[in-house]
């Protein structure tokens, strides 16, 4: 489903290309004999205006077929629950065809019962909970340990997730994966170095709700690095005090904490369908101004 999705995007890239070009080209075209006048070089290229206008609007009508075919790429499924957009999406306002029909078939039909809510810390909340939820989590509990943090809920992070401090002086990075089913190897330990060496920071965590491999393991000793999978957040958690413990959980568990987070508009995703059928996945209700998508978990 993810390659389906890529190839389509590529086609719909290229095709908008070579629309853009031909309406450049026929521009071109067309504007020349104007702006040379009435020179030799002018009449020369005077037969060319006609060829261009002709080439500009055969671009414009290809670009108008491109988006059209976006837009029709992939149609919302009709979900199991209200979304949550939560602030409003920095991309702008929705309003396309796409979001309104996402909008009809969430208040077309009613929720279902969802699982019960954790009461409790223990290995099923990072089942639950998105990464979004999953960061923020991680946040708190150096928080917790006495630093200052700074993050970002969305975007482009550079390599990290959240940057501590102490006395106001950068101290730390932590990285976060949050996984399930995979995990985490060598290759992103050495990211999360390379990092650290750009900014002369000794001291770096790795925070995954999955487990790490033994050369991941190995490297991140050899690096200064602290690795934190699942279970060893989940000590981390139980050493709380219990007013805590329940601040961290409420956190994990605030708003709809199982829909994913668009990592590039900082919106709820919402549930979709491939046009020519196939398992269903999580997209942005910014399509077509954001593609991101991302699979949905297993139960």
């Amino acid at each position: 489903m993810a390659r389906q999705s890529k190839r389509n995007t590529r086609e719909e890239r290229r095709r908008e290309d070579a629309a853009v070009k031909l309406m450049a080209l026929g521009g071109m075209f067309a504007v020349m004999p104007l702006s040379l006048g009435q020179s030799q070089l002018g009449k020369a290229f005077a037969a060319l205006g006609p060829l261009g206008l002709a080439m500009f609007s055969a671009g414009g009508f290809l670009m108008w077929l491109a988006r059209r075919s976006a837009v029709n790429e992939v149609r919302p499924a009709v979900p199991s629950a209200p979304p949550s957009f939560g602030s409003a999406s920095p991309v702008g306002r929705r309003d396309s065809a796409v979001d309104r029909q996402i909008d009809e078939a969430y208040s077309a039909r009613p929720s279902q019962t969802a699982p019960a809510r954790p009461e409790t810390w223990n290995a099923a909340v990072f089942d639950v909970i998105e990464w979004r939820r999953f960061e923020a989590v991680t946040e708190a509990l150096f928080q917790q340990a006495g630093f200052e943090t700074t993050s970002k809920s969305h975007g482009p992070d550079g390599g990290v997730d959240v940057w501590l401090y102490k006395a106001g002086k950068p101290v730390g990075l932590v990285q976060c994966k949050h996984w399930q089913g995979k995990r985490v190897g060598v290759d992103k330990i050495r990211e999360l170095r390379g990092v650290m060496a750009a900014h002369d920071i000794r001291r770096g965590q790795f925070a995954t709700s999955a487990t790490f491999t033994a050369e991941a393991e190995t490297f991140a000793r050899e690096n200064g690095i602290m690795l934190h999978d699942a279970s060893g957040l989940l000590n981390l958690i139980a050493k709380r005090t219990p007013e805590q413990q329940k601040a961290l959980l409420d956190i994990a568990l605030e708003g709809d904490y199982r829909r994913p987070t668009c990592v590039n508009c900082g919106v709820k995703m919402v549930e979709r369908s491939p046009r020519n059928g196939g398992a269903a996945f999580w997209g942005c209700p910014n399509y077509p101004r954001c593609k991101t998508t991302m699979p949905m978990r297993s139960a």
